[in-house]
């Protein structure tokens, strides 16, 4: 936390406040929240400032769930409709950043997963041993008559999917944990894993159904999503540059504002 007090426009923002306001920031320590807080007290009230030096009346300005806005809070949505005005994104500035950025607009691979989970603490070896063979066992079974897969998994995993026959549904990139993600992209459509799979979790005796490659999405399918995107980027970098431009005219000390 910072000694030095927090100043804007000649008015010092009580550490108090500040405190109060670190609870609406989660931080990995107690000085990142508190200097979150400060830079959040110290930009409101640089737009309050403001608001009130142009005089204007917001009326009752309501959010989106139909509840009435504080004054402060209204000031400051008054303030930026007025004075932020950013353009929107035409149809070729839009096709423009498609195709620049092809990696974006990919619908991902896909594959159907099914699983059994032997459970076990993977810092204790002897259980990961135990969890191996039986795991190995399964997978045996599974050779001799895949069609018990699901019979198994209800009587043998500890996944609540077990409920589902250990059917976990369509699974992309990012959703399982990296050795599962890994053991289940590498098979082809339909095929059991052949080799016991260590997680966190314990051990996974995995099969693959039914795969989805992936592929490029047309244009048409984002175009509204990339307009989106642009406008809410070029709104966020007109308020940055707004509140740059408040924080020079008014001062402010004891807090550093983001760029």
């Amino acid at each position: 936390m910072s000694a030095d007090p927090v100043i804007v426009g000649g008015r010092e923002i009580s550490a108090a406040d500040i405190a109060a306001e670190a609870q609406n920031h989660p931080a990995p320590s107690a000085e990142a929240a508190w200097e979150a807080a400060a830079e959040a007290l110290a930009i409101r009230q640089l737009l309050v400032d403001e608001a009130e030096r142009l005089e204007l009346d917001p009326g009752e300005i309501r959010d989106e769930a139909g509840q009435p806005l504080t004054r402060e809070d209204a000031l400051i949505d008054a303030l930026l409709a007025s004075e932020i005005q950013t353009p929107k994104a035409d149809e070729a500035t839009c096709r423009r950043f498609f195709d620049h950025h092809p990696e974006r607009f990919t619908a991902p691979l896909l594959v159907e997963a099914a699983h059994i989970l032997i459970e076990a603490d993977p810092a204790d070896d002897f259980a990961m041993g135990l969890a191996t063979g039986d795991a190995r066992t399964l997978i045996r079974a599974l050779e001799q008559d895949p069609s018990r897969f699901a019979e198994l998994a209800r009587t043998r995993s500890a996944c609540p999917s077990r409920e589902q026959g250990g059917n976990l549904g369509q699974v992309q990139a990012g959703q399982m944990v990296r050795p599962f993600e890994e053991a289940l992209f590498a098979l082809p459509s339909d095929a059991l894993c052949p080799n016991p799979v260590r997680s966190r979790f314990g051990v996974h005796v995995i099969r693959s159904g039914h795969r989805i490659a992936a592929k490029p999405l047309p244009f048409e399918a984002v175009r509204a999503l990339i307009a989106e995107y642009l406008e809410e980027a070029s709104y966020r970098r007109a308020v940055a540059q707004y509140i740059a431009i408040l924080a020079e005219q008014a001062g402010v000390s004891g807090v550093e504002l983001a760029a």
